[in-house]
């Protein structure tokens, strides 16, 4: 099934929670990554590793393609999503507190 512009600004329109907290927590993680980064954690990512170094691309891919994807992504679709991302910030923030103290 392939959705057209119109659509998937319709669906943006009917699921903001859902788009708005994916891409938060997207915003969020990368937030995250930058701050542990400029603390002196070490980026395991190697993909995310080479993005830190070039902040243009980092923006691109961390902000960028979240917005498309909640844009063209029904929001109901997005759950499994939400859940991984506000995994991966509660696994962060552990790790942040656990290093400073």
């Amino acid at each position: 099934m392939t959705t057209n512009w119109f659509e998937a600004s319709a669906t943006f329109k009917k699921c903001t929670v859902e788009k708005a907290s994916f891409i938060l927590l997207c915003l969020f993680d990368l937030t995250l990554s930058v701050v542990a980064v400029s603390q002196g954690f070490t980026e395991i990512n190697p993909l995310m590793s080479f993005l830190i170094r070039v902040p243009i691309l980092l923006l691109v891919v961390k902000l960028a393609i979240p917005v498309l994807i909640a844009w063209l992504i029904p929001g109901r679709l997005l759950w499994p999503s939400i859940a991984l991302l506000a995994l991966v910030a509660v696994w962060n923030i552990k790790e942040i507190l656990v290093f400073f103290f």
